[in-house]
């Protein structure tokens, strides 16, 4: 006889949930990710505080997505798809991280309205899968390239990074940071290297004390008794321990019968450090920047022979130095002819606020340079930093890929006009999913408007009849609260960033949409802790 009691697949505590149950657990996670950040998107979007639960409780003010959703903890699956879709835009493009999650999370709500329509999520995947083609080669042929002009390229990057920053921290310095960020960016004449930017942070002042400067700033100081100013200077750059107090095998004892022997030791540790601060100085250079510490000992060598010596550089410093400087981090000194020097015109101490730093000019990558950040707090100037971050990395892009779209709200309508005749001329149930297509990218503009307290269905219903009649440069001009065109405006953004949202934000919603069943692995069994305390 049969037994028809359900049989038991999965580990004891493992847990299984199926069909609709699974599609609605991920559509709620992920729709309640969408509506965290939805209240950034534009330059009217608000901010978060973030507060962490560790022991120094460090405060994060921020309206960046990216930042936003890598700080809280997601528990559900679905969610945590659109987490990455976003690092993966920050990572990729370096903007619209916020943009591709909201466009996931509409798409999930059409998506929800559609199945319980009893439509089947692989007919809604089709219709989308045309919705995205079509929309991608609308937003293709609408896409402007001024890369041949140079004049007018520049003016592109100068609109770019305005609109970038206009929903950022620096939106009421835009115009100056965004010639500070194109200047930087033109300076890599091409290469893309965001490396060869440097961004530093300096408490007091306010934002509009920020600069750029030429060359590269190290946030260190230079030791005692040596050289404040070098000429044509040839720089060591190491990652070496110069410390003698302590022999290096983990777990050593010496023992010694007299106190004698104790100084011995100490003089045979200080000859050891002798000879390789001579080999060190056997290669000809004038500068000597370590990331460990410098002890006093080897320090007093370095002075003697006229070397500046720098300490305690930290990793990512040194690394940049070592790339600007054309120098590579050496860790061994037997071998002086193999190891290459960096070299630069001066290096000199310079004051920023109340710290002194070291200036290097004249570096081997002419291209470098390091943008100086003032601001009132800590806060202020993470999120200026996180935001000039933004906008030198769409810049980059933009250099690379020339062509530019229009912003606030015209690219979404254009793709979702695009997107709604070509469902008009599809037979079956495909039609609808593109319908829903449609809907989700006009709900960007919606978004944007009711972000700034407008009435957003008489704007975009507007925009919508506009877009209608063939004018599609037409957008929403944030600050006058109406229709507005927006090549005259200046509202540009780069096709790069346009197309990234477009593309990874159907793909998650469409990975989601796929799932029919999720299982969770049974917890791990603690062993019993038997021992007596």
């Amino acid at each position: 006889m049969v037994s028809l009691n359900p049989v038991q697949i999965l580990n004891m505590g493992a847990e299984e949930e199926k069909s609709e149950t699974a599609r609605m657990s991920s559509f709620v996670g992920a729709i309640a990710i969408g509506d965290l950040v939805k209240s950034t998107l534009g330059p009217k979007g608000m901010d978060k505080i973030l507060q962490s639960s560790s022991n120094n409780e460090t405060v994060q003010v921020t309206n960046d997505g990216a930042t936003i959703l890598k700080a809280i903890g997601v528990d559900n699956p679905a969610a945590k798809v659109l987490v990455d879709i976003s690092k993966v835009q920050d990572d990729e493009v370096g903007d619209g991280t916020t943009s591709v999650v909201v466009l996931a999370c509409e798409l999930l709500k059409e998506a929800e309205s559609l199945v319980s329509q009893k439509l089947h999520p692989q007919t809604v995947i089709a219709g989308w899968r045309k919705a995205v083609d079509e929309a991608r080669r609308a937003l293709t042929e609408s896409a402007k390239d001024h890369g041949k002009d140079a004049k007018k390229f520049r003016e592109d990057l100068m609109n770019i990074a305005r609109t970038t920053l206009s929903s950022k921290i620096l939106t009421q310095h835009k115009d100056y940071f965004a010639n500070l960020a194109v200047d930087a960016v033109l300076r890599l004449k091409g290469s893309g290297n965001l490396d060869a930017i440097q961004l530093i942070k300096k408490l007091g002042g306010n934002l509009r004390d920020s600069y750029l400067d030429e060359g590269f700033l190290l946030d260190k100081k230079i030791g005692v008794n040596q050289p404040k100013r070098l000429e044509n200077c040839k720089i060591l750059i190491a990652n070496t321990p110069m410390d003698t107090d302590k022999v290096k095998v983990f777990g050593t004892r010496v023992r010694v019968d007299a106190v004698s022997k104790v100084a011995e030791l100490e003089l045979a540790e200080k000859e050891k450090m002798k000879d390789k601060v001579d080999k060190i100085i056997k290669h000809g250079c004038t500068v000597f920047i370590n990331r460990q510490l410098i002890y006093n000992y080897p320090e007093q060598l370095f002075a003697d022979a006229g070397v500046m010596a720098i300490e305690h550089a930290d990793f990512e410093g040194v690394e940049r130095l070592a790339l600007v400087t054309g120098g590579e981090i050496t860790s061994t000194f037997d071998c002086p002819e193999k190891t290459k020097l960096g070299h630069c015109d001066t290096i000199e101490e310079v004051m920023i606020g109340e710290d002194k730093l070291l200036k290097f000019s004249g570096v081997a990558l002419g291209e470098a340079c390091t943008i100086i950040l003032r601001g009132a707090t800590q806060q202020i100037l993470d999120e200026a930093d996180r935001s000039l971050h933004d906008a030198l990395c769409v810049l980059s892009q933009t250099v690379k890929e020339t062509r530019t779209v229009y912003g606030g709200g015209c690219s979404e309508m254009l793709m979702a006009e695009a997107v709604s005749q070509l469902a008009a001329k599809t037979p079956g149930k495909e039609a609808i999913a593109m319908e829903a297509f449609a809907r989700a990218l006009r709900m960007l503009p919606t978004i944007l408007a009711d972000n700034a307290g407008y009435d957003s269905a008489d704007l975009v219903a507007q925009l919508r009849a506009a877009h209608t009649e063939g004018k599609n440069t037409f957008g929403l001009d944030m600050d006058q609260g109406q229709i507005g065109k927006m090549d005259d405006l200046g509202i540009t953004e780069s096709y790069q960033v346009k197309r990234q949202v477009l593309v990874s934000g159907a793909e998650a919603a469409e990975m989601i949409i796929r799932v029919d069943n999720i299982i969770k692995a049974a917890p791990r069994q603690r062993p019993r802790d038997d021992r007596c305390h």
